[in-house]
């Protein structure tokens, strides 16, 4: 340090370069202690500190450019540093702290800032092996992005292209600004044009923004009434009880316009969702392996318990027996991105339209074959257990246990029954293990 000592100024400052042949040349300030001047052979110059830290190591410590440093500036800075060698303070570890904490600094306010998409994201992975493929089809749903070029189910005046899910518009904020206030605003636009899909998705935020508050990383973000029940009584329409419900005067009409429908597919699907009383999406779920056909058994994907085991009634095993095998599901399509049938709504209402029928929904059909096996005096247990209901009396919960001949019985009287209103033809009785399905007329 003994060398190259000088007082610096600005000007000794600006014309000091690196020597020849050399990688670096230094040049020491006279004034302040432990200040130096490093002009490296690219042309670079910077200040930098000389001191002795703890057992006598060397430190040498770049304080910054000459370009952006003042030279009152750099020796400022150099006592500054000196004072911490004095107390014992490293300034290489003071530097990395404060460097570690501006970076934490960054990390906080992007995440701050960052959309619930994001937390949503980690929400669904979090959660999904606990849900249902439904509600995991619910969640994905209400989330995705739009702008998808349509394939089906376009209506007259419609866009091409898929709408955001109903929740898009709110996960695109950040966590912060998902309020009540947020919340009700988005309740009134929604609940005005599809209040049903609108009380879906605001339990489905609800319980998202509740799991937000049990992690530590999202709980300072989460306004805790953002969605309360208060709210969702105000901003929500009553829930109102749906009637509608296939009446055995109505079967004949309906059974011949669903027939004629031109899409073997879709007419089938339609029928086993009457005749089966299965939920709508219990239904498009069936594969070729859940249906056996030697012993007349149907597994269905239950959205409750996982899966149920059903019969295979005759004239339910002839519709299947007659589609097309594409692929591993039962109601395929060759036009889905999944495979199998999406839509069944609209040749559905086309068909009710041509029948002079009253609007009937998917569920309604499902609706349909609880209220229809009455007129068999089918117990209530046996059409519940049929359909995927859970037990709703202690009996029913722990007592009753009912073998699948048991359920068969009554499930092939109610079929029976329907087609006898509906005047459809039907396949012979069979025993279990015949292998052959025959086909109705």
């Amino acid at each position: 340090m003994s060398m190259n000592r000088v007082s610096f100024t600005a000007g000794r400052v600006s014309q000091f370069a690196c020597e020849a042949g050399k990688a670096a040349s230094f040049l020491w300030d006279t004034t302040t202690q432990g200040l130096g001047l490093k002009a490296s052979a690219g042309g670079a110059k910077n200040y930098v500190l000389q001191s002795r830290f703890g057992s006598g190591a060397t430190l040498r410590l770049t304080i910054g450019s000459t370009k952006t440093w003042t030279l009152s500036a750099a020796r400022e800075e150099a006592r500054r540093l000196q004072a911490m060698v004095d107390q014992g303070v490293d300034p290489r570890q003071e530097k990395r702290d404060r460097i570690a904490a501006a970076e934490a600094k960054r990390e906080e306010e992007k995440r701050i800032t960052a959309s619930a998409m994001e937390a949503w994201q980690q929400y669904i992975e979090a959660r999904k092996p606990r849900w249902s493929e439904s509600h995991l089809a619910d969640h994905a749903t209400v989330s995705k992005e739009g702008g998808k070029s349509r394939t089906q189910g376009r209506r007259p005046g419609e866009s091409d292209k898929t709408l955001p899910g109903i929740l898009r518009p709110l996960l695109a904020l950040p966590l912060k600004q998902i309020d009540a206030d947020c919340v009700r605003a988005w309740l009134q636009v929604e609940s005005a044009s599809r209040p049903t899909h609108a009380r879906l998705a605001f339990g489905l935020l609800r319980a998202f923004l509740n799991w937000c508050s049990d992690r530590p990383e999202y709980r300072d973000q989460v306004h805790a009434g953002a969605c309360s029940t208060r709210l969702a009584r105000d901003e929500l329409p009553k829930k109102s009880t749906k009637d509608d419900c296939l009446q055995r005067e109505q079967l004949a009409a309906w059974f011949a316009a669903v027939r004629q429908i031109g899409n073997p597919v879709i007419a089938a699907y339609l029928q086993t969702a009457l005749l089966t009383g299965a939920r709508r999406e219990e239904v498009a779920g069936i594969r070729w392996e859940d249906a056996d056909f030697t012993w007349r058994s149907l597994t269905i994907k239950d959205k409750v318990d996982g899966a149920r085991t059903i019969p295979l009634t005759p004239y339910v095993a002839s519709l299947l027996a007659g589609l097309p095998r594409r692929n591993q599901w039962v109601f395929s399509s060759p036009t889905a991105a999944s495979g199998r049938l999406q839509e069944p709504r609209i040749m559905h209402n086309k068909a009710l339209a041509a029948a002079g029928l009253p609007a009937l929904s998917i569920h309604g059909l499902r609706r349909s074959f609880g209220t229809l096996a009455e007129w068999v005096e089918c117990p209530a247990g046996v059409s519940a257990q049929i359909m995927g209901h859970k037990p709703s009396a202690t009996a029913e919960k722990h007592y009753r246990v009912r073998p699948l001949d048991l359920l068969r019985m009554w499930h092939t009287k109610i079929e029976c029954w329907i087609l006898e209103q509906a005047a459809v033809p039907q396949p012979a009785e069979r025993e279990p293990g015949t292998l052959r399905v025959v086909k109705s007329g």
